[in-house]
């Protein structure tokens, strides 16, 4: 499974961004996919993630009410709608996989910036 994410920018704060994450390879194979994200001298943390075969969904606490993720299983992408962005949301954005038995796999990141 080869991920690539997309749509990041440069923002200003209270605005809005979508990313999209399209898959290729096995990806009938995947069961669930997540956004995370890294800011500078930060570890790497959770943001959404998501269940292909339940729609099941889950936020960090940070961005709860203002982003929402899906997914198209038809077209094997993956989209994170981001409203109402703070400074505190700038960092790099990544998507992943969880595959087959157990797989994981990353996008190389899309860089998203919220200026005051």
């Amino acid at each position: 499974v080869q991920l690539v994410e997309s749509g990041g920018d440069l923002v200003q704060a209270g605005g809005s961004l979508r990313l999209s994450c399209a898959a290729s390879g096995s990806t009938f194979s995947i069961n669930a996919m997540g956004w995370y994200r890294q800011a500078p001298g930060k570890q790497r943390e959770l943001v959404a993630r998501i269940s292909t075969g339940s729609g099941r969904t889950n936020y960090a606490d940070s961005v709860k009410g203002r982003f929402t993720i899906s997914r198209d299983n038809a077209k094997d992408t993956m989209d994170l709608h981001m409203n109402s962005l703070n400074p505190e949301d700038t960092a790099v954005y990544y998507c992943n996989a969880v595959w087959g038995l157990g797989y994981l796999n990353w996008g190389q990141g899309t860089q998203v910036t919220v200026s005051s």
